[in-house]
């Protein structure tokens, strides 16, 4: 009976809930309308609430998701120069220069005349095993000619690169053969050094070359380090040289192998991330040992913190020109669609507390890029007192003064060297004809060059070569005249860049380091510290200023730098697959 009395109840007491709703609604609609349209109008509603509009009532059908693409980077482009979009196509070739290794076939390639010319293949990689040889020219893939102006270095990389264990047949057209060849490759795991070069540079002092920090950087260098101990080193140059950076982790891992415990490394702060140490563990293996770390313009990001923690520590001298100055920190943020930004959420600072960050306009972007060449044509490359220093003096462990606001200054200067060089010079290397004219000689000299595996051998056998003559020759073909007095001013640069192009494509990156280290005048510095057991600072250090050679300069030549031998890394050149 409680029951039926119950049902009766039931849609009376369910009109009363709708009429309470009703009241309650409208009270809260007409006392805090105004917040509701403030939360709608902020900035992020604002832009979700543009986009439903422009989908419900523009004129024209509009792809939204290629609208929204091309508004990120230009909203991240008002926060700093750092912080980036990167879309889901191009996530996995940003994440694989830091990564140990990739997927794919294992070659080295430039494109030439619209066609694929494999300049390197990775030894004992996919490609290797299967018989594709350097020099060869890549003509169809999976049984689809390859030639022509769909050859684009993206194009390439989406046929060659792929899924681990999947197959690629590859046609190739080799030097004295007419035949196509062809070659079916499972493709496979890749190793990607980041430690690309590892010598003795007298019988004392050895040398490491880091081309950046990635996932395998830290083991990279013990294996470096234990292959410099077989030869007996008791100095060590590390070469941050036109190191763009990379992981924290790998940079501060590197720096605790040469510091005694509880050293500040350094730290990270920002808005919303409290400050961060890192410090040394006291494990490192080589808290002793003579080190000098060299730097220049192009040395960046973890590349300075390393520096910075060396210098502010008194733990080596710095030699080369003033770094970069990167020292934001970002953070990856995936998006659902698989692309991604880079945000910053804080900045770097070395153990003194100076900020490495050179100065930016919020939105500008336009001077920061232009540093580089405002600094060459201020002089800052020849001269160390023509730095401009953005930040206050600081002080490191021992008392000796540095400065923030813009990358690390070194403790010695070593000035740009332009002697000889001439606009002749600049165009050859500019324009890629010395690359390309490196590329056929090797190419029609393979059989005769693969005779040397030393490097000082086939330096030796080049130098014999008449290798000017004959690339003026090639560029007078090739709309660049020759000009014959310019050419014996820029001999030795010429000879240089030339046999050094060679000695890559028929070697390795490693004897490429080596030639172009020979004679250079910051490794020669380096060397002299150690002969001045001055590799470890004093608080009474005076300040080096290296002599230089320098030629006298034009008003074009504020676009000279970038013609220089060791600015033509041999990785700006060839792309990996």
């Amino acid at each position: 009976m409680n029951t039926n009395k119950s049902n009766r109840f039931m849609p009376l007491m369910m009109a009363l809930c709708v009429v309470i709703g009703i009241v309650i609604g409208t009270f809260y609609a007409n006392h805090f309308s105004g917040n509701r349209l403030n939360i709608i109008n902020s900035g992020s509603n604002r832009l979700s609430n543009l986009l439903h509009i422009i989908d419900d009532q523009y004129v024209d059908k509009v792809n939204i998701d290629s609208l929204v693409e091309k508004s990120i980077p230009l909203i991240l482009a008002e926060l700093d120069p750092h912080s980036v979009y990167i879309s889901a196509k191009d996530v996995q070739a940003a994440n694989d220069d830091l990564k140990g290794s990739f997927s794919g076939v294992g070659i080295e390639f430039t494109i030439r005349k619209d066609t694929i010319h494999v300049q390197n293949v990775i030894k004992n990689g996919p490609a290797a095993r299967s018989g594709i040889k350097a020099g060869d020219k890549i003509v169809s893939v999976d049984g689809k000619a390859f030639v022509g102006k769909i050859v684009t270095n993206q194009e390439a990389q989406r046929r060659l690169k792929g899924p681990k264990d999947t197959k690629v047949k590859i046609g190739v057209l080799r030097y004295g053969s007419k035949k196509v060849l062809y070659y079916t490759v499972t493709r496979g795991e890749v190793p990607q050094k980041s430690i690309t070069a590892t010598y003795m540079l007298d019988d004392k002092t050895g040398y490491i070359r880091i081309k950046n920090f990635g996932e395998t950087t830290y083991p990279e260098l013990l294996i470096s380090l234990a292959k410099l101990s077989q030869y007996g080193f008791s100095n060590l140059v590390i070469d941050l040289r036109d190191n763009t950076g990379g992981y924290l982790t790998a940079a501060t891992a590197i720096a605790n192998e040469f510091l005694p415990k509880n050293k500040l490394i350094v730290y990270t702060q920002g808005r919303k991330s409290p400050r961060q140490e890192f410090r040394s563990d006291g494990h490192g293996s080589y808290q002793k040992i003579p080190l000098v770390i060299l730097i220049n313009e192009g040395s960046a990001s973890a590349s300075e913190i390393l520096a910075g923690a060396m210098q502010d520590n008194d733990r080596a001298t710095i030699i080369g020109r003033r770094s970069f100055g990167k020292g934001l920190v970002q953070q990856q943020i995936m998006f659902p669609d698989g692309s991604m930004i880079r945000l910053t959420v804080a900045r770097y600072y070395t153990p003194s507390g100076r900020c490495i960050q050179k100065p930016y306009v919020a939105g500008d972007d336009k001077d920061y890029e232009q540093d580089l060449i405002s600094r060459y044509e201020h002089g800052e490359f020849f001269n160390r007192d023509s730095i401009k220093h953005a930040g206050p003096a600081y002080h490191t462990s021992i008392g000796r003064v540095v400065y923030g606001g813009g990358g690390i200054t070194p403790d010695i200067f070593i000035p740009e060297d332009t002697l000889g060089i001439t606009s002749y010079y600049k165009e050859a290397t500019m324009s890629g004809l010395i690359l390309q004219f490196a590329f056929t000689y090797t190419d029609d000299n393979r059989p005769k060059l693969n005779t040397y595996k030393d490097m000082m051998e086939m330096s030796h056998y080049l130098a014999g070569q008449n290798l000017v003559d004959k690339f003026a020759v090639y560029a007078d073909k090739n709309g660049l005249k020759r000009r014959n007095l310019m050419i014996k001013k820029s001999h030795r640069l010429l000879e240089r860049f030339i046999n050094s192009r060679i000695i890559y494509n028929i070697l390795d990156e490693e004897a490429w380091t080596e030639y172009v280290n020979l004679g250079d005048p910051v490794i020669e510095a380096a060397l002299r510290v150690f002969r001045n057991h001055a590799a470890f600072p004093k608080k009474t250090k005076t300040v080096h200023k290296a002599k230089g050679r320098r030629a006298e300069l034009t008003g074009k030549d504020s676009q000279l730098f970038d013609g220089r031998i060791r600015q033509h890394m041999p990785c700006h050149f060839a792309i990996n697959a």
